[in-house]
C-alpha cells in the first residue's frame, strides 16, 4: 500500500469535512441561533474565570476588532456577558452566561465523542504515535503560517 497516497487521502478528506461535520453535530435545534464560529468563540472564553478580550483574541489568533464583532452578537443572543474591570475601566471581562455554559458543555461533549471514536481500538503505543504525528502536523501548519506572515 502506498502510505503517502493513503495519508494524503485521509488528511484531504478530514480537512474538507471536519468543519461541516462539526457544524452539523453541534449546531442543534437548541443552539440554532449561533454559528460554528460562535461556538469556537464560546470554547475560547471557557468556563473558568472571566477573561479579557485580548487574551481571548490571542487564543483564537484573531484581532480584538474581529472578536468584538462576534462578541456583540453573542451578547445580544444571551450567551456572553461583558463586565468592566473595577481597577481599570478600559478593561472588559467576558464570561459565559448559563446559556453559554450549556453551549460550551455541548461542544465539549462532541469533542469527547470524536476523540473516543478515534482512540476506540488503538493501543496505548498507537495512541502515542498518533498524538506525535498530529503534533508534527500542527507544528507544520504553525511554521507555514509564520512564514506567510
Amino acid at each position: 500500500m502506498d502510505h503517502y497516497k493513503a495519508l494524503n487521502g485521509v488528511l484531504v478528506g478530514l480537512f474538507r469535512e471536519i468543519m461541516d461535520i462539526e457544524g452539523k453535530a453541534i449546531i442543534t435545534e437548541e443552539f440554532k441561533d449561533i454559528t460554528n464560529n460562535d461556538m469556537h468563540v464560546i470554547e475560547a472564553i471557557g468556563v473558568q474565570e472571566p477573561r479579557n478580550m485580548s487574551s481571548i483574541a490571542r487564543a483564537m489568533d484573531v484581532t480584538v476588532g474581529t472578536l468584538t464583532i462576534a462578541m456583540n452578537s453573542l451578547v445580544k443572543k444571551g450567551y456572553v456577558t461583558r463586565t468592566r474591570s473595577e481597577k481599570d475601566r478600559r478593561v472588559v471581562f467576558i464570561a459565559l452566561t448559563e446559556k453559554g455554559k450549556k453551549a460550551y458543555d455541548h461542544h465539549q461533549r462532541f469533542h469527547r465523542e470524536m476523540i473516543d471514536a478515534v482512540l476506540s481500538d488503538l493501543t496505548e503505543e498507537e495512541t502515542q504515535v498518533l498524538a506525535r504525528a498530529l503534533e508534527n502536523l500542527l507544528k507544520f501548519f504553525r511554521e507555514k503560517e509564520r512564514r506567510q506572515d
